[in-house]
């Protein structure tokens, strides 16, 4: 009797092991589709009917701590995993799991000690703790972290015999897009594909490196691609709506967003993108009172971005006094983490239709450019950042950016390093100019006329108002020289000829050398046989000198 007893006891653990198990399992699934709420109830469930679980334990950390902001609770994902240590000290994956709550605190040495000591105690044989590794080191919220040890102990996950988990390899991707190393992350998320066909999650982060890079053309097929796996992948569905809502398409946005919203949990920011659906769809006034009655109902609670969306509908309106109002509210409320690269370049372009904000503007521009990790979306803010100063009348800043942009770009052509230069002459900062035409253009574009022209005309505005420093001698030589030398010399006509009349003036209004004088004018004369100014010139300088009066002579009377 006892025996029988004994078995179904042990039966009924082994079921309910088994049931914990599958739960667990869901709760993992619906982490893998974002749905974030789901994957914390499923496993909190699991913890209500056995406070044991450890992995339940683990994964109900993950699920507070992978949230988006609005979700995110890093304090209870510490204090649920060092309540469970207290009785499961050597749990490997709990050690793994207090190691990726140390990296989020800045303790890199305490967090790599738990890091090994969970490798040790699983003996590097279990890919749960491996993963687990690489998770916490890849991670883009936490800055700290190792990608490089993390990819380093997930690649021995692979070795293990019958290895056969995607997630290891998603896990290595998002570890190479740490580094911004696309190419090793897209082969990652392949290999996980090979393993399992229909993981769509492959293929979104493919696109999340395609969109990093921003290749139109791979990205949103590779999101497309993501729900034609799997029609239940919320994260491409919303990344497809978050595109076409910014890039014109509001009927594609929506449409999009509708199939999210179906496949998804409901939280706050659902809220939040229907009214930014109206937003998108140039209804501005049910914009803004939608997104105020949102900030009236919630309070403090109020997702910040109602500030920023009603800002831009008054912003397209034309009234910059209300959108500067409630941008200034925005940024007295967001979270450091909530802000987006746009909302520094939209409030530096909002503060420059306001007398005295120059220095703001530029700290808000160059706050984007810093932030931005796609080098085309940095050359826009400074190409964006020097309209906006040249607007608004600072043509010494419109210069500085200039120069940001031609930095940033990897190739720049010849009309970006004119624009550079042209836009330093303008601002009056001649010596700066100089060195961008004398110094760049000159040998980068030894066959265009436009180094040679400008570096003349840089040196002649740094001179004073009659030239006497001769600073631009050497300039205008090497300007009259190529441009008479040039296929194109008939059309560079105007520019020999005002190089030989400098040239003729500084000869003899400042070096007093007449000889030199006159041999200019008679190569203007080569060029322009009839020149009227020249031959003017030329009859002046060859009269001969004014003898002096004679006195007249005295003799004495007889």
């Amino acid at each position: 009797m006892k025996k029988i007893h004994f078995s179904l006891l042990a039966a009924i653990v082994m079921v309910s092991n088994v049931v914990s198990a599958q739960a667990v399992d869901q709760g993992k699934k619906f982490l893998y589709y974002q749905r974030y709420k789901s994957a914390r109830e499923t496993f909190e469930k699991v913890l209500a009917s056995n406070p044991n679980d450890i992995n339940a334990v683990y994964w109900l950390g993950q699920a507070m701590l992978q949230a988006p902001s609005d979700l995110r609770d890093s304090v209870g994902a510490k204090a649920l995993y060092q309540k469970a240590l207290q009785t499961n000290g050597s749990a490997p994956l709990l050690l793994a799991g207090i190691g990726n709550i140390e990296l989020r605190e800045g303790k890199e040495t305490d967090a790599r000690q738990h890091f090994e000591t969970a490798f040790s105690l699983s003996k590097g044989k279990d890919i749960a703790v491996l993963n687990a590794i690489g998770q916490a080191n890849a991670d883009f919220d936490i800055k700290a972290g190792d990608p490089a040890y993390g990819i380093e102990k997930l690649n021995l996950a692979t070795q293990i015999k019958g290895f056969n988990n995607p997630e290891t390899y998603i896990i290595m991707g998002d570890a190479y897009r740490k580094l911004i190393d696309g190419g090793n992350a897209v082969q990652s998320y392949q290999k996980a594909l090979t393993l399992d066909p229909k993981y769509a999650a492959a293929k979104y982060k493919i696109g999340k490196v395609y969109l990093t890079q921003n290749n139109k053309e791979y990205f949103l097929s590779a999101f497309e691609d993501a729900i034609q796996l799997d029609p239940s992948y919320a994260p491409a569905y919303y990344e497809l709506y978050y595109y076409w809502y910014f890039h014109g398409d509001v009927d594609k946005s929506i449409t999009y967003f509708d199939k999210y919203l179906a496949v998804t949990d409901p939280k706050p920011s659902d809220d939040y993108d229907k009214i930014g659906n109206l937003y998108a769809a140039k209804k501005y006034p049910e914009t803004i009172a939608a997104s105020q009655q949102k900030i009236a109902t919630l309070g403090d609670k109020a997702d910040p971005r109602y500030y920023k969306l009603i800002a831009y509908a008054y912003n397209d309106q034309g009234d910059s006094a209300n959108a500067k109002k409630y941008l200034d509210q925005y940024f007295t409320k967001q979270k450091p983490e909530g802000y987006v690269t746009r909302d520094y370049s939209f409030y530096a372009q909002v503060l420059s239709k306001f007398p005295g904000n120059d220095s703001l503007v530029s700290v808000n521009y160059q706050t984007a450019i810093d932030k931005d990790t796609v080098v085309e979306n940095k050359v826009a803010f400074a190409k964006e950042a020097s309209d906006v100063a040249k607007k608004s009348g600072n043509k010494v800043a419109s210069a500085k950016w200039q120069g940001v942009l031609y930095n940033l770009k990897k190739n720049p052509s010849n009309t970006d390093l004119y624009n550079w230069g042209i836009s330093n002459y303008q601002a009056g900062l001649y010596k700066t100019s100089d060195s961008i035409f004398c110094g760049i253009y000159e040998s980068k574009y030894p066959t265009e006329i436009f180094g040679f022209l400008w570096c003349a005309r840089s040196k002649r505005a740094e001179d004073d108002s009659t030239g006497s420093q001769g600073l631009a001698v050497d300039a205008y030589e090497k300007l009259a020289a190529f441009a008479r030398s040039s296929p194109d010399s008939a059309k560079y006509k105007s520019q020999i000829l005002d190089s030989y009349f400098y040239l003729a003036g500084y000869s003899n209004d400042v070096k007093k050398d007449k000889a030199a004088a006159l041999s200019y004018l008679n190569k203007i004369l080569e060029v322009d046989p009839t020149n009227a100014t020249a031959l003017q010139y030329i009859s002046i300088l060859n009269r001969p000198a004014k003898q002096p009066a004679q006195k007249p002579k005295t003799g004495k009377s007889s």
